[in-house]
């Protein structure tokens, strides 16, 4: 709460927070820890804000260690954390038609066959999106991880996938837009917001897992390396606008 009262003034009003909750069990006992609806109340009653949406992540890949799921088997396996949209507003930037999904068969087939041409249907570039969100986070194939199996470093062991960021970045910014990440981990948030075309600033405690993200943006694995040792020795500032291309 007080890392985001001190964010909050930095927000427009027409700009949006983003907050993931993972589950958690209290201690010693199988039931739920409901801290993310403390923070929700908090966050709405306390400062003020709008919940826009509530979505769900839902990861088929999510790996179970707890116990009463894997020994007990006394508990459903976990696989979808909470997501809370909230604004100053309750009217942020959003814009639902740039994160269509793709129609269905059964759809596609409808209008194949023109048996929606009397209704209030009709056929546009995608399907809105539901507030149930599906990505895997499954992914050990991108550049940032094979940089840091190179070069033996330990990778961020809670990433988000790149296409649960996708979603909202196109959703609730456009081109030129700031998109900023304060617990910025391995840096996902910053590397899609550059493919999308936004501005981007991302703050992160651990100046390792600083320097292992800029992997997301060097293709050489000799110039990562490089990078990751300036970042690591050095207090001012790296440009690694040099370092982004192979040799």
């Amino acid at each position: 709460m007080d890392i985001i009262e001190r964010f909050l003034p930095k927000l427009k009003p027409t700009g949006s927070l983003v907050i993931e909750f993972g589950t958690a069990y209290l201690k010693g006992e199988p039931a739920y820890n409901i801290y993310a609806f403390r923070m929700l109340v908090k966050l709405v009653d306390g400062l003020g804000l709008k919940l826009c949406q509530p979505f769900y992540w839902h990861n088929p890949s999510r790996i179970h260690m707890n116990i009463y799921i894997i020994r007990r088997k006394i508990r459903a396996k976990d696989h979808v954390n909470n997501i809370w949209w909230l604004s100053k507003t309750a009217n942020p930037k959003a814009d639902t038609t740039q994160v269509l999904q793709k129609y269905s068969k059964a759809m596609k087939k409808l209008f194949k066959k023109k048996k929606l041409k009397n209704t209030t249907w009709k056929k546009n570039d995608g399907a809105l999106p539901s507030n149930l969100l599906q990505f895997s986070n499954a992914d050990n194939k991108n550049q940032y991880l094979q940089a840091c199996r190179d070069l033996g470093f330990q990778h961020h062991t809670a990433r988000f996938p790149q296409g649960l960021l996708d979603f909202f970045i196109k959703l609730l910014t456009d081109e030129g837009d700031l998109v900023v990440d304060i617990f910025g981990g391995s840096n996902t948030t910053g590397y899609v917001a550059e493919k999308l075309g936004r501005d981007w600033k991302a703050f992160e405690m651990s100046k390792a897992y600083v320097a292992t993200s800029a992997f997301r943006f060097i293709d050489d694995v000799k110039n990562a390396q490089e990078c990751y040792n300036k970042i690591i020795n050095r207090d001012s500032t790296v440009d690694i606008s040099t370092l982004n291309k192979k040799d």
